[in-house]
């Protein structure tokens, strides 16, 4: 599931993220770094202080902000424009780019920029091919190199061709809310559809927020990881990019809760099952995307559903959950409340937030039926483990196919990491743990 974005509409990459000026309050000195710049992003403007026309500084520098508990990656960018130079900063740990700097001083070997709106400042003067310099918000000043160049993320379990299977763009449609789904099917290793024996499929569903159909987050290409190795193992998928998002057409995003994209999905079971060539039709979500496989599990739409992380317990709850586990990693004491989570101005202004909030999942969990793999990471702090898998095992009828696991280590995108906080997504080189892979297709296999 997606996150509490700071904008107030939820956005990608299958995490609930946090409220963070609600957080930001409870957080002191360092902590204040991590949040701020996602806080104000939006209201940043791009002020420029003509007086610099170029300097042998242009370019991108990058480096990495110590904040004892994470590190912050920050990127410079100076560029020539209209015969000036200006400067942007990014956090993409953070998702934010282009943010506005004034120029307070700037020549061939030092640097000095503010952003009044952030109330930070970044002075630096070249040294032995760096930019050495100290990096100051809200009365705090820490150490900051930057090298020339951005960095360079390494994806190693990204799929490259030449692929020993075979692929097929394919649309369907969901009639009722008028969106054109576009997608890759992705039939298994040694595909004969000449053969009397038909795959399984899968029908992947991402987490809330516009998701492309490989749940791109960071460079990170989760749903295309996934569905590279079940085909590896005999297991065919369909994986679609969300309504109104990369190829797909149509469809109300704005008001549109997880009812609307649950039709989405159902049309997508309906559009596999068509074509007559699997002997199982089944689904796998992440996050919110596990909550959409329990809705439509309790109507008996899927064959088997496997949840990555997929919530148990009422959206209030949940919310509550994952903020006070987030201050508490920062070494604070959480207290929020599902009632304060309730009273937030920011979920009362999105109708997916005000929808989530009321929804409950225990009777939908109650009520499937088909087998079942729910899967978390033990230090996921968006889907807390030991608050929502402990929930959909209690819930779920008992069935020797059912299986619920947890996994140390991981967090909320089945990455080994330190802490589980968001900001280590694009610093893991990992996308998915092998383990979870090899789990998954051992246990949709032994379905057949």
């Amino acid at each position: 599931m997606n996150a509490l974005h700071i904008n107030g509409s939820p956005h990608a990459n299958g995490c609930i993220y946090t409220v963070l000026n609600i957080i930001a309050k409870k957080l002191e000195n360092k902590k204040h770094i991590i949040t701020f710049l996602l806080m104000l992003a939006s209201m940043v403007t791009f002020a420029q202080n003509k007086v610099q026309s170029t300097t042998t500084l242009l370019g991108s520098w990058s480096g990495k902000l110590d904040l004892g508990v994470a590190n912050l990656t920050l990127v410079f960018n100076l560029e020539q424009a209209d015969g000036y130079v200006t400067v942007t900063m990014d956090s993409p740990d953070q998702s934010v780019k282009g943010i506005g700097c004034y120029k307070d001083f700037l020549s061939d070997d030092s640097l000095a920029v503010s952003v009044k709106q952030l109330n930070l400042t970044y002075a630096a003067r070249l040294k032995d091919g760096k930019l050495d310099g100290t990096f100051t918000q809200n009365g705090m000043s820490l150490p900051l190199v930057l090298i020339k160049g951005e960095e360079v993320l390494n994806r190693p379990q990204t799929p490259k061709p030449p692929f020993p299977y075979e692929t097929e763009e394919v649309t369907f449609r969901n009639e009722s809310d008028g969106a054109t789904l576009a997608g890759t099917l992705t039939w298994p290793v040694g595909y004969n559809a000449k053969s009397e024996k038909k795959p399984i499929v899968l029908l992947f569903v991402t987490g809330s927020g516009e998701e492309n159909r490989d749940e791109e987050i960071f460079d990170h290409k989760p749903f295309l990881v996934i569905a590279d190795y079940l085909a590896r193992q005999g297991i065919a998928s369909l994986r679609y990019d969300d309504r109104a998002t990369g190829a797909s057409v149509g469809g109300d995003l704005k008001n549109a809760t997880s009812e609307d994209f649950a039709r989405d999905a159902a049309a997508g079971l309906e559009y596999l099952r068509s074509l007559k060539a699997f002997s199982k039709v089944g689904l796998i979500g992440h996050s919110e995307g596990g909550l959409i496989g329990f809705m439509l599990a309790a109507q008996g739409k899927t064959d088997f559903l496997v949840s990555l992380a997929g919530p148990g317990v009422k959206g209030d709850t949940l919310i509550a959950s994952q903020q006070n586990r987030m201050v508490e990693i920062y070494g604070g004491k959480g207290t929020m409340t599902a009632d304060s989570v309730r009273h937030s101005p920011e979920i009362q202004q999105v109708p997916w937030y005000k929808w989530f909030i009321d929804y409950d999942p225990s009777a939908n969990i109650a009520a499937t039926r088909c087998p079942v793999f729910a899967l978390n990471g033990d230090r996921d702090f968006q889907v807390i483990s030991s608050l929502n898998l402990t929930a959909i095992e209690r819930l779920l009828p008992k069935s020797k196919k059912n299986v619920t696991k947890e996994y140390a280590g991981l967090n909320h995108l089945f990455q080994h990491c330190n802490t589980g906080l968001m900001n280590e997504y694009r610093q893991i080189e990992e996308t998915i743990s092998p383990e979870v892979l090899s789990d998954i297709a051992e246990w949709i296999n032994a379905l057949k």
